[in-house]
């Protein structure tokens, strides 16, 4: 291969016009900075490659429904069963099959920005997706099982076509004609439980940055209502909001 400087390799290889044969060919080059090249080639396409098997694993629930001859396989899982306040956000989302998204996962493994891009891209491409928000009174009244579970059946019943086969992340749900399986850690499991699960924490996470802007002194933009040391000493200081969930023990124990 006639030498090129290593600026243009660099842009080669980022514009992928360098197959791994002429990458190969770079190896005997000596330039320190053409092995740097090499290198980060070698290993950006040893993470793409771990990615391509972790959805190909994850993807193992959906396959099995469609040999069964499932067509709508719907996703389902919750965000917010834990914090001290705010809404819980269930979601549902029906995958076309050929539907690819690599580095798709748990929503808590991803960062902030992958989320709310993965969000988008997942509304842009579902069959159908549903979002259900179940206010904090209502969680104290039905308790946050419960809840959980109402926001997941309201999820399903939005989606357009129905489906006929649930994957749902740990949870049962009764009453459905279709079948259903319930998975532990589902969202790290299960391609469509994933997008479920980004779905339901991004809507709530958006939730949650307006009520900060209500109420900035319990710092709900960065704890999400969850009971961090800043945000338990706001509430021993300020009392509580009216979107703090009067059933869980550190609200109830602070208003008597």
């Amino acid at each position: 291969m006639e030498k090129q400087s290593i600026r243009v390799l660099k842009e080669l290889l980022a514009a992928g016009e360098l197959d791994d044969q002429k990458v190969c060919e770079l190896k005997s080059d000596t330039r320190k900075g053409v092995q740097q090249l090499v290198k980060a080639y070698e290993r950006e396409k040893q993470t793409e490659l771990q990615l391509e098997n972790k959805f190909h694993e994850m993807g193992l629930y959906e396959r099995k429904a469609r040999a069964a001859g499932k067509r709508y396989i719907a996703g389902i899982d919750e965000a917010g069963r834990g914090p001290l306040a705010g809404p819980l956000v269930a979601a549902a989302v029906i995958l076309p099959e050929n539907f690819k998204l690599l580095g798709l996962n748990d929503s808590k493994q991803l960062t902030e920005s992958s989320r709310t891009v993965f969000c988008e891209m997942i509304k842009e491409q579902a069959v159908s997706y549903g979002i259900s928000i179940i206010s904090n009174e209502e969680i104290d009244k039905i308790n946050v099982h419960e809840a959980a579970k109402q926001a997941m059946v309201e999820a399903v019943s939005q989606l357009e076509p129905a489906p006929d086969h649930l994957l749902i992340d740990a949870m049962e749900l009764e009453g459905y004609l279709y079948s259903s399986e319930s998975l532990v850690k589902g969202d790290s499991k299960s391609i469509s439980i994933a997008a479920a699960s980004v779905l339901a924490k991004v809507t709530r996470d958006e939730k949650m940055r307006e009520l900060h802007k209500q109420y900035p002194m319990y710092d709900f933009a960065s704890n999400m209502g969850y009971g961090t040391k800043h945000h338990m000493k706001a509430l021993q200081e300020h009392g509580s909001t009216p979107f703090h969930r009067r059933s869980f023990a550190p609200v109830k124990d602070l208003n008597g």
